[in-house]
């Protein structure tokens, strides 16, 4: 393990290392990709949005969800587990997690609403398919770094790297 634990920590910690053994619940950090579904459904829609317009009605209904609250609600076959070992994910990679996570949530729902109100505005079709660009390749990126953290990393993005990726 590269990261420092505080020994606070460490026990809870490595008694649920040795219980995700053998499950899709990372044994370094105790997070699942799974929880990262959750965001593709929508990014997925922002990608089909330009061709089909009507879709924003879905991606209104779109909401942020906690990770226990996402494993809680899922058919993942560890989430019971994977709702318990989320307390025991270090801080060293809970904090960096939740900070992203955090991120994500604000690009995707005030991505909706900005897509939301050029389309009720009449905006130009490209100027809807750029937007709705933008948002999805941020939100990826910002995705692929959850992902790096859930695999082991403590990184996360700077907001001066995300208003890049939206062109501020």
């Amino acid at each position: 393990m590269d990261v420092d634990i505080p020994s606070e920590e460490l026990a809870g910690f490595e008694d649920y290392r040795q219980r995700v053994q053998g499950t899709n619940i990372s044994a370094q950090t105790l997070l699942a990709t799974d929880y990262l579904n959750h965001f593709n459904e929508i990014v997925m829609l922002l990608d089909m949005l330009p061709d089909m317009p009507d879709m924003i009605e879905e991606c209104k209904l779109w909401q942020p969800k906690s990770y226990k609250d996402h494993f809680a609600d899922s058919s993942f076959r560890d989430k019971q587990l994977a709702v318990e070992a989320y307390d025991r994910v270090p801080s060293v990679y809970r904090l960096p997690f939740e900070e992203t996570i955090g991120q994500l949530n604000k690009l995707i729902t005030e991505g909706v609403d900005r897509i939301d109100g050029e389309i009720a505005g009449g905006a130009a079709s490209d100027q809807v398919q750029d937007t709705c660009r933008v948002i999805a390749r941020a939100a990826q990126a910002l995705m692929d770094c959850a992902s790096s953290i859930i695999h082991g990393s403590a990184t996360t993005m700077a907001q001066s790297e995300i208003d890049g990726l939206l062109g501020r």
